[in-house]
């Protein structure tokens, strides 16, 4: 019951917009397409009166007359009737066209541009006659029928009222004059469809947000519905976990990989190690290519041994190489003068792999050493 219509009280969530869009379902109003057509049809029919009924008589001159021709050749005929044809497209297609494009223009008006295809997927639910029954019966159904009864009720109401008032004149029509009982029923004719105009434009006014709101109102998502989707946006725990540790897990074995090729690893003795290489051709400042603390520490010492990479005790250097070097990230200027101590230590041992060459006593600025009392101060200051 927790998903049940009365429990979904909560405002939809912008994703669940996104997915009511994808679906194809989203807010239009039908009333104002209805005016929208209308009002073209009638501003072409006010506009274009006078040209069209010259085209039409044009047509009808044009496809009552025969001559002889016509009769004895049958393809004259038929090429007249042709000929007839395109010029009632030339006509109609570019109305077709231009009321296809009013239909458009209203419908991006009351729901903006949406295009999907999911509509169209076949749907075998919708022949189950028991789910057709409760559609019949549902709330927007009902709420699509009283507002076409009030519709009806409000445009028939204004036609009675405006037929009434133009009653007296509509009963003199048969004594005037043709073309002046033409031109009086036209306008009466005209200011009846602009009134209904108002009626169905002022109902589409009214129809447009209404819409909106009964899509939102559809869309409305109960607690669990809402806590599933968050839990479904930042994903599962469990599994973010497992592919963070798998992640983590890829890192250390690609710093182990790369601890062999390092030109020295400088040690605290025991909890911190940072493997260091550098290349003067294509490195423009030492790099830290692997880093760990306790037991990843102890591995990579004991891997640096295994590859006679040579391994420096240096606690102060590895603290501050640690803590402000990222794997892969190149040694800072204030570290430096440390490093070059280190390499030239490295250099020495290579040139003379059999001297006993003293290790040098490396020193570091006390605000880069994470043990010393001035990086504290300084960190306290900057928090």
């Amino acid at each position: 019951m927790a998903d049940s219509a009365q429990d979904k009280n909560l405002p939809a969530s912008e994703r669940k917009k996104s997915r009511a869009r994808e679906d194809g379902q989203i807010p239009r109003s039908r009333d104002l397409g209805h005016f929208t057509a209308l009002a073209m049809g009638g501003a072409l029919m006010m506009l274009g009166a006078r040209p069209l009924s010259g085209w039409l008589q044009q047509m009808l001159s044009s496809a009552l007359h025969f001559d002889h021709q016509s009769v004895v050749n049958p393809d004259a005929m038929a090429q007249q009737f042709w000929s007839l044809g395109l010029k009632g497209l030339m006509v109609i297609v570019p109305m077709g066209m231009l009321m296809a494009a009013v239909a458009l223009l209203s419908a991006l008006l009351s729901g903006g541009w949406n295009v999907s295809f999911k509509a169209l997927q076949p749907d075998l639910g919708r022949f189950n006659p028991i789910a057709g029954i409760g559609r019949m019966f549902s709330k927007r159904h009902l709420l699509d029928v009283v507002k076409m009864v009030i519709l009806a009720i409000v445009i028939g109401a204004v036609g009675v009222f405006y037929l009434k008032s133009q009653w007296a004149g509509l009963t003199q029509l048969l004594a005037m004059p043709l073309p002046e009982g033409i031109a009086t029923l036209a306008d009466t004719i005209a200011a009846g469809f602009g009134l209904m105009l108002l009626v169905v434009g002022g109902w589409a006014l009214i129809d447009v947000p209404l819409q909106r709101h009964l899509w939102l109102d559809r869309l409305k998502m109960s607690h669990e519905e809402v806590k599933q989707e968050h839990k479904d946006a930042e994903g599962n725990v469990e599994v973010k976990s497992k592919i963070k540790a798998r992640m983590r897990e890829m890192v250390r074995k690609r710093m182990l990989a790369a601890v062999p090729q390092a030109d020295l690893v400088v040690m605290n003795p025991t909890h911190y190690a940072v493997a260091l290489k550098y290349d003067e051709g294509k490195m423009g400042a030492p790099r830290v290519v692997a880093k760990g603390t306790d037991l990843l520490a102890l591995r990579i010492r004991d891997i640096a041994r295994e590859s006679r990479v040579p391994v420096l005790q240096a606690p102060p250097l590895a603290r501050a190489l640690y803590a402000h070097v990222e794997l892969d990230g190149e040694v800072p200027a204030a570290l430096f003068s440390a490093v070059a101590q280190v390499l030239a230590w490295v250099y020495a041992l290579r040139r003379t792999p059999q001297a006993a060459i003293a290790q040098p006593d490396v020193s570091v600025p006390d605000e880069l050493d994470p043990h010393s009392p001035s990086f504290h101060g300084k960190g306290r200051k900057g928090g």
